[in-house]
């Protein structure tokens, strides 16, 4: 039978829309009038603007929050009052009342849902951009944590998108020394893939093959007959907070450090797989008999599959780096997909990587920092990169290679947390040991086939 009620719901949903854009659009809008002002005629008030921009982003709790964070915690991509000021926004959205929760979960479960739970928790044990988790019990015994996604998000996630190009007119016009046509391009794909929690469970599978050898970081399990498209339900992980351990003693925070860099390295050069989101929030710390031993990855929402010959490339410019071998350091940035490489451009690329890389590449024990402030930490390299490509640049970031730079810094600000004290060095060498582009593409082939993603 046709559904009397679809031409309804579709207005609804073209009017939630248009709404939207008109709020992000006034908000945003004004203010990069502003900013365009200020460039054009001088002086201004780039922190007002910026803190003005986050209060504008932050009050509408969707999507685009989601994004703005994102946004700040790439390098150089935003002037750095605009970067601070994102940073602060929290990804706390207001919960969906009980009633609210009902019809969700009727509308993904059907009108017996309550009773595919012995229990359902009324109220959300955490609350998100995107959606919110519940936790439940299985008919089994088992603990469940259900992310229940809200209503409409689709429709948000795009009039967001959209408006994101705002930002990036911003970005253009007050300095075009990096291109963001590419990353935009990784962002908006990256967050439309969150909204299909069907792949996220495939994801969670994913990571349940590639770590199952590691002691140290647990992952949870699917639950597929309580799931759909837009319900998500995981095992249960019992945890504490990361930050909570900012004070254990030192031997505590290595073990964590040890756990969190496993977890993020140990997918990549061996499977061709991050998580892209390395938040403090994704992660919470388990203890075998009241001792921390490891940590819980809990969301996998934002992952990345890389081709193998990738991989390649992050491992021929260590390589390069750590030998002086220019012909590598070439050959990584070529396969990664840079373009119209000279020597100076090389040159002042050569400076971010080797802050990335720098405590991969230094044998000994050290923190992270090596005794930078953490406030100042890749501070000086990234302006030394940006006035150096106002110079010689424009240059265009691969899609690829925006997750990556992202995610190697947010897990550098995790080990920034612990003050941990590692021999990097060693852990990466461990970690690319037997390296080959052709056993990363049949491991990732064999993982991806066993967690249902197919071949890439």
């Amino acid at each position: 039978m046709p559904d009397s009620d679809a031409p309804d719901r579709e207005q609804n949903r073209f009017t939630a829309r248009a709404a939207r854009y008109a709020r992000v659009g006034a908000n945003v809008g004004g203010i990069a009038a502003r900013m365009a002002a200020t460039r054009m005629f001088g002086g201004g008030d780039r922190a007002g603007n910026a803190a003005e921009l986050a209060a504008a982003l932050g009050g509408l709790k969707g999507p685009i929050m989601k994004v703005a964070q994102l946004m700040a915690t790439i390098p150089d991509l935003l002037p750095p009052e605009y970067a601070t000021e994102l940073t602060k926004l929290q990804a706390d959205a207001p919960p969906m009342g009980w009633a609210f929760v009902k019809r969700r979960m009727l509308a993904e479960l059907g009108a017996d849902w309550q009773q595919k739970f012995a229990e359902f928790e009324h109220k959300p044990a955490a609350a998100a951009s995107l959606g919110q988790v519940h936790r439940a019990r299985a008919h089994e015994g088992a603990l469940l944590a259900c992310k229940l996604q809200y209503a409409d998000m689709q429709s948000a996630v795009e009039a967001d998108l959209k408006q994101l190009e705002w930002l990036f007119a911003i970005h253009r016009r007050m300095d075009p020394a990096i291109d963001t046509t590419e990353i935009s391009k990784e962002i908006g794909e990256r967050v439309r893939e969150e909204l299909d929690y069907e792949r996220e469970a495939k994801h969670a599978a994913l990571y349940q093959h590639m770590l199952a050898d590691v002691a140290e970081v647990k992952v949870p399990r699917a639950w597929p007959k309580l799931s759909t498209r837009r319900l998500l339900t995981l095992d249960w992980l019992e945890g504490t907070r990361l930050l909570t351990h900012k004070g254990a003693p030192i031997e505590i925070r290595n073990v964590l450090a040890v756990a969190m860099f496993k977890a993020w390295w140990h997918p990549f050069s061996r499977f061709g797989v991050i998580h892209g989101d390395p938040h403090l929030g994704n992660y919470t710390v388990f203890a075998r008999d009241d001792v921390p031993s490891g940590i819980n990855l809990l969301d996998y929402g934002c992952v990345r599959i890389f081709p193998p010959k990738f991989v390649g490339g992050v491992v021929d410019l260590y390589r390069g780096l750590l030998d002086g071998r220019d012909d590598l350091v070439v050959h990584a940035y070529e396969t990664w997909g840079f373009k119209r490489l000279s020597r100076e451009v090389i040159d002042i690329l050569n400076i971010w990587a080797r802050f990335i890389y720098g405590p991969l590449l230094d044998d000994r024990v050290r923190t992270i920092a090596d005794g930078v402030a953490p406030s100042e930490y890749g501070r000086r390299e990234a302006f030394r990169v940006h006035q150096a490509l106002k110079e010689k640049g424009p240059v265009t970031v691969p899609q690829e290679f925006v997750f990556m730079d992202r995610a190697a810094v947010g897990l550098g600000g995790v080990f920034l947390h612990l003050d941990a004290r590692l021999n990097y060095y060693r852990l990466f060498n461990e970690a690319i040991e037997h390296f080959s582009v052709e056993r990363v593409a049949e491991r990732q082939n064999s993982a991806l086939v066993a967690a249902g993603l197919g071949k890439p």
